[in-house]
């Protein structure tokens, strides 16, 4: 086996474990099939963003919820929003924390908005790492000579 088929089944593994743990969706399937010759690098920039976007909005949902009197209305808005960049992407854990996120909201729950804040950080740390290694075999690859394998 080359070192292209080698990176080639490690970044079939590492896929296939995305998927089975849940860190990924159906969506992040369809993300790739968007990409072609015209725009290879086209899931690397709407990840990047995601990431970028992120931040922002972790950030403004700790800003909201130090509040003296927390707008929970707010916060629910900031989460839908992640909600939606995270569901776009297929970024299936940071989804579902975001829809808890949003039931603690309604609830009024301060203590539970501030654990799912925590939550979200931490599940955020992960998938970036995830991507990072992601798209760092997918380089590996390229830089060898050979094609990004397909999931189906």
């Amino acid at each position: 086996m080359d070192v292209v088929q080698l990176l080639q089944r490690q970044f079939i593994d590492y896929m296939t474990s995305l998927y089975r743990e849940a860190y990924l969706d159906d969506q992040f399937t369809q993300l790739q099939k968007l990409a072609d010759e015209s725009s290879p690098d086209f899931v690397y920039e709407v990840v990047t963003l995601f990431f970028q976007d992120s931040e922002k909005l972790i950030e403004n949902l700790a800003k909201a919820l130090e509040q003296p009197v927390v707008d929970f209305n707010q916060v629910s808005n900031h989460a839908h929003q992640f909600k939606g960049s995270s569901s776009s992407i297929g970024a299936n854990k940071v989804k579902n924390i975001c829809v808890m996120f949003r039931g603690y909201c309604e609830e009024k729950n301060r203590d539970a908005c501030l654990t799912c804040l925590q939550n979200l950080r931490q599940e955020y740390i992960v998938l970036k790492k995830k991507f990072e290694y992601l798209f760092k075999l997918e380089q590996e690859i390229v830089n060898n000579g050979g094609t990004i394998p397909t999931m189906d």
